[in-house]
């Protein structure tokens, strides 16, 4: 009965399964917290965005990589990208360009006992490299590309290019980061050329995984918490 009823709530709001994962993860993010919630906040967002991933997952939708291995190798260059600029010039976020209050400003959002807290590190770092990279992919990659062509969006293949579609992604995507927008928009590029030449959700969601994986290790070996914004 209830498998009828997802199928049913699938049929008549296909573009639910796409939207709700990302949603709730920005929900999770802007909602206020208590103050002894610090603790916990990271495994219940796994576990709730995890569940609502589940239950809501579009029955057109498939995890498996079909090129596994380049989507290693480009998840890895990502996170390279990601670094280089504060790699080369520690200063390089310290400009008006990336610190005004439009973007934000360079910082964690985490405090600072939490960073002391080898759970909190722990969970943050499953949440960045499995349900964010499935949540935000089939938002970006999987839905907002194909919506773009036609609002009738499953009409539309998985990896189908379209200019508009392809740059309104990636700008919105860069947006999303901040004052990181200018990785974040050459980032939002590779991944839609990436699922544009491997037309698969899985390979976008595994690339997503890896850049945001090797991220969340070297934030926590070098103490590079800028990065968790």
């Amino acid at each position: 009965m209830v498998a009828q009823e997802l199928a049913l709530w699938h049929e008549r709001y296909p573009t639910f399964g796409y939207v709700a994962p990302f949603a709730a993860v920005l929900l999770l993010l802007i909602v206020p917290k208590p103050q002894n919630f610090i603790y916990w906040e990271w495994p219940v967002q796994v576990l709730l965005v995890g569940a609502l991933c589940a239950l809501t997952w579009p029955v057109d939708a498939s995890l498996r990589p079909r090129q596994w291995l380049k989507s290693v190798v480009i998840g890895a260059l990502v996170f390279g990208l990601w670094i280089a600029p504060e790699v080369i010039n520690p200063n390089y976020r310290h400009t008006f360009l990336f610190s005004n209050v439009i973007v934000g400003h360079v910082g964690s959002s985490l405090r600072a006992e939490a960073l002391q807290s080898n759970s909190v590190l722990f969970w943050r770092t499953v949440r960045a490299s499995t349900v964010v990279p499935i949540a935000e992919e089939l938002f970006w990659r999987a839905w907002l590309m194909r919506w773009l062509i036609n609002k009738d969006f499953q009409k539309v293949s998985l990896g189908a290019y379209s200019a508009m579609a392809f740059w309104v992604t990636a700008v919105l995507f860069g947006a999303e980061h901040g004052p990181y927008w200018d990785v974040g928009l050459i980032t939002g590029a590779i991944y839609n050329f990436w699922m544009i030449r491997s037309k698969s959700l899985g390979d976008c969601v595994l690339v997503h995984a890896v850049t945001n994986l090797l991220l969340s290790i070297y934030v926590i070996a070098f103490g590079q918490w800028q990065y968790w914004q």
